[in-house]
């Protein structure tokens, strides 16, 4: 009986596939129930000086970890996006700046750098396309607001997602959008990002029947107060079947509609 598939060096991550063997080598017997058990309780992380690493969100929330880069170190990031690397699933750390970028693409050329969206990303190989039931469709309402949708669309499409784009739409010139409205009705998700007062998600929840998720971003003049006049108009619209994610949370929407048009 094999003691410990981990030990072999078959098994070194928790995915699907590792699962799928663990299972299998249950079912022949060469490892028991109890042994099987002990390894699923042990494998979901891999500790670093920095960090822990939740190999096993993919497979228990259907989406993988992502680092948050703002506040980490080259060093700390170098160390962790170095592990995620040698895990068979994508690589993504978001909010990092492009002399950090730099200095950690100097460590680690495997990663890509997406500017406007300023995330790393890695093991695009992994990518489970086809992954959504349909298109999510992302909408700005200015070209101020790119660097919270690009954080959208590079993690969606890192997730295996079709996107479509609609950038600069804002209520300012309400026939930008309007024009669009044949996307936005096959649209499966829609995400809006919009800062200044933050009407365009309200527009936007009345010319479709998909769920829209609401991003207020940071921009504006005076009492736009850094994203949280756009959030007050977001949170209380009249439009139905629109919800709101935090200020800037370009991931928190992508997420949010990638859970929503998961195929199960």
């Amino acid at each position: 009986m094999v003691e410990s598939l981990a030990d072999t060096g078959e098994l070194l991550y928790m995915n699907e596939q590792s699962l799928t063997t663990l299972l299998r080598h249950v079912r022949a017997g060469t490892v028991g129930v109890d042994d099987a058990l002990d390894q699923l309780r042990r494998w979901p992380t891999e500790v670093l000086e920095s960090a822990r690493i939740d190999h096993h969100r993919t497979l228990r929330t259907g989406l993988p970890e992502a680092v948050f880069g703002e506040s980490k170190t080259v060093e700390q990031l170098t160390e962790i996006l170095s592990a995620m690397l040698k895990a068979p699933s994508v690589v993504l750390a978001t909010r990092v700046s492009p002399e950090k970028a730099e200095a950690v693409l100097n460590r680690l050329p495997a990663l890509t750098y997406h500017p406007t969206a300023r995330a790393l990303t890695g093991n695009s190989q992994h990518t489970q396309t086809g992954s959504g039931l349909g298109t999510v469709v992302i909408v700005t309402a200015g070209t101020s607001d790119l660097p919270v949708a690009e954080e959208a669309r590079v993690t969606l499409e890192l997730f295996g997602h079709s996107v479509a784009t609609v950038y600069d739409a804002g209520v300012a010139g309400i026939h930008r959008i309007l024009a669009h409205s044949a996307l936005l009705q096959q649209g499966r998700v829609i995400i809006v990002a919009a800062g200044m007062e933050g009407a365009l998600p309200s527009v936007v929840a009345g010319l479709t029947g998909a769920p829209v998720i609401g991003v207020p971003t940071s921009v504006g003049y005076g009492v736009g107060a850094g994203g949280y006049s756009a959030l007050l108009g977001m949170l209380t619209s009249c439009s139905s079947g629109l919800a709101v994610v935090n200020i800037d949370n370009g991931f928190g929407a992508a997420c949010m509609a990638a859970a929503i048009n998961r195929k199960r």
